[in-house]
């Protein structure tokens, strides 16, 4: 017993330091410095999810030594003969099934018989945006993330499909709803590793003439941040403290580095409905700091109802994840039918505060049914359950752009999302939001090369 208990011991040592590496190298790739690092991997300790997540890695660890150790004893009493069958028989052999099963799920799942005409002479190649912003005054904008090696040149790539306006993302970290505080900037207006490369990305950026929403979100390790609860007003104001210190922060960033929008909010339900009186009074500060124009992201599900800073705002943020169809693989028609219940409460919500609708952030991933649930995420193995379909993602992109584009209290999209660490081989069996080397790319260029008619 002693002896099966050692090596599962220093497999299970082995796989928190390996995960610790991990981790680290993923945090500093992320601008964090090494201590940042360090101290978001404490914090994730306290996460159960995360303890899940070991746990398993440490079982996959162990199967694989167990499988490892089984054919080198093999070896040793009776030779590679006998080693090479078994290997083969008990091993290699299920391997290849369940890797062909696999490859005939992917097969069968991302087969899409969808022709789509790509037009090139839309596209932008000039490496600097056309600006039709100070036009038409739409956003023609990009939730863009992977930053993570300091590689601009993907600009170029966004400036192509007319992109003009990016929203850059800082985190920050909670670990769930019923926390009390969420990590703080050591020292007000000093910038971290990670704040130096939201500085750095905005700065080129805006060499290439297209403008920025800085854009912080809240990001829980579980639960959702709209659901975000406390037992008693103490508790709540220890919650908006830590709140107010971040967006302090992040408005004096986007006040030094001259960002034209600044969202001081997304999806924040809770607190708006327990703390109205706080956010009017961190509007205030914000603007002692920043003077450039502002929004919230209210959520499409009726949040926007609890947002009683509005008149404070230059545009009502809709996070526009609404439910458009009931059934997959929609047409055109069905997709704009869908949007006719929104679009009327929209133009409600504009006239009722004098105020534009900007969505802040509007996705659809390339699956069958993307827009009967927009909001919902999938995950890396979504391919073995889920049909996917460029051309619902595509056709619900030009009904979003059909049905909007040309209203005068419209100010234009975020598109969730763009990755620029995203590879054109893999787009065949890609299944997530991101447009990119997919029909909907060519489809949100084409609407943002036309000039709103209004």
């Amino acid at each position: 017993m002693k002896k099966e208990f050692f090596p599962a011991f220093i497999v299970y040592i082995f796989s928190w330091l390996l995960s610790l590496v991990l981790v680290l190298i993923g945090a500093m790739s992320q601008g964090l410095s090494f201590s940042e690092s360090l101290s978001f991997f404490g914090k994730a300790l306290t996460s159960t999810n995360f303890a899940v997540a070991i746990h398993i890695f440490f079982v996959l660890l162990y199967l694989i030594f167990l499988v490892v150790r089984y054919f080198l004893r093999t070896y040793r009493k009776r030779g590679f003969k006998i080693m090479s069958k078994q290997l083969s028989l008990r091993f290699l052999m299920p391997v290849l099934l369940i890797f062909g099963i696999y490859k005939l799920l992917v097969f069968k799942n991302s087969f899409e018989h969808f022709e789509y005409n790509w037009i090139q002479t839309v596209e932008n190649r000039t490496g600097i945006s056309n600006d039709l912003y100070q036009i038409d005054g739409k956003h023609r904008g990009m939730s863009v993330f992977g930053w993570f090696n300091r590689d601009f040149s993907a600009i170029d790539d966004l400036i192509k499909t007319n992109t003009e306006w990016v929203a850059v993302i800082p985190f920050l970290d909670q670990e769930n709803e019923e926390s009390l505080e969420m990590r703080t900037p050591r020292e007000f207006g000093k910038w971290s590793r990670r704040d130096s490369l939201h500085i750095k990305t905005i700065s080129a950026l805006r060499e290439k003439k297209i403008h920025v929403m800085l854009k912080p979100h809240l990001w829980l390790g579980s639960g959702w941040r709209s659901n975000v609860k406390h037992t008693n007003h103490e508790n709540w104001d220890i919650w908006f403290e830590s709140y107010r210190k971040n967006m302090l922060h992040y408005a004096r960033m986007a006040a030094e580095t001259d960002v034209e929008l600044f969202c001081i909010g997304t999806e924040l339900r809770s607190s708006l409905e327990k703390q109205p009186k706080k956010w009017l009074l961190l509007v205030q500060e914000i603007k002692t700091l920043y003077h450039g124009k502002l929004t919230y992201a209210a959520n499409w599900d009726g949040e926007y109802d609890f947002v009683e800073f509005w008149n404070e705002m230059d545009y009502i943020g809709i996070q526009a994840y609404f439910p458009l169809t009931n059934k997959p693989n929609p047409d055109l028609q069905q997709i704009k039918q869908g949007w006719k219940k929104h679009t009327t409460m929209l133009s409600n919500l504009s006239k009722k505060h004098g105020k534009p609708i900007l969505f802040t952030e509007i996705g659809y991933k390339s699956e069958s049914s993307g827009t009967i649930k927009p909001w919902e995420w999938g995950s890396s193995l979504s391919i073995l359950s889920k049909q996917k379909s460029d051309k619902t993602q595509q056709l619900a992109y030009q009904a979003l752009y059909e049905e909007f584009w040309d209203k005068n209290w419209f100010a234009g999209t975020y598109i969730w999302q763009w990755n620029t660490q995203t590879k054109k081989e893999n787009a065949p069996t890609n299944l997530d939001f991101s447009p990119r080397f997919k029909p909907a790319e060519n489809t949100i260029a084409k609407w943002y090369n036309q000039v709103a008619d209004e």
